[in-house]
């Protein structure tokens, strides 16, 4: 039985960049890392990975501390609550970053050569991958044994 409180990514994905809560894109990805780090079951998944990051940056939260909080075993409703008591963003601030992260694509051309690997290894005919977060649902789908 799959038990979404405590996430075992070494048998599936966590959600979605895209799944929002309390209008943030990445929150509940973040949270499911962080629920499978503190359960030892993060398979290949990092905690605090460059796109958590761009969360941290924004909020002004401490990856460490926002792991202790998921540790006291709080639920997705009362991370948000955590967060808003932990950050002074304002809802269009919120809004406006989500839809920007949402759209975040490459930047350098290290990054770009990256990119387009990643892509020519899970989807090779794939023309519509433009985005981060396409890529990750890309590759979730294909480490799960989806064909891109």
């Amino acid at each position: 039985m799959i038990n979404l409180f405590t996430p075992d990514l070494t048998r599936f994905p966590p959600r979605s960049p895209r799944v929002k809560l309390g209008g943030y894109v990445h929150l509940p990805r973040l949270l499911d890392k962080a629920r499978a780090v503190i359960a030892g079951k993060a398979g290949e998944f990092e905690y605090n990975c460059p796109l958590d990051r761009q969360f941290f940056d924004f909020t002004g939260i401490d990856h460490e501390a926002m792991l202790q909080a998921v540790k006291t075993g709080k639920s997705d409703g009362e991370m948000l609550a955590w967060v808003a008591a932990h950050t002074s963003r304002q809802p269009w601030e919120i809004v406006a970053w989500s839809a920007w992260l949402s759209q975040l694509g490459v930047g350098s051309a290290d990054m770009h050569e990256w990119f387009v690997e990643m892509i020519k290894a899970d989807g090779p005919a794939r023309e519509d991958i433009t985005t981060f977060f396409d890529l990750l649902d890309l590759d979730d789908y294909v480490s799960y044994g989806g064909k891109g």
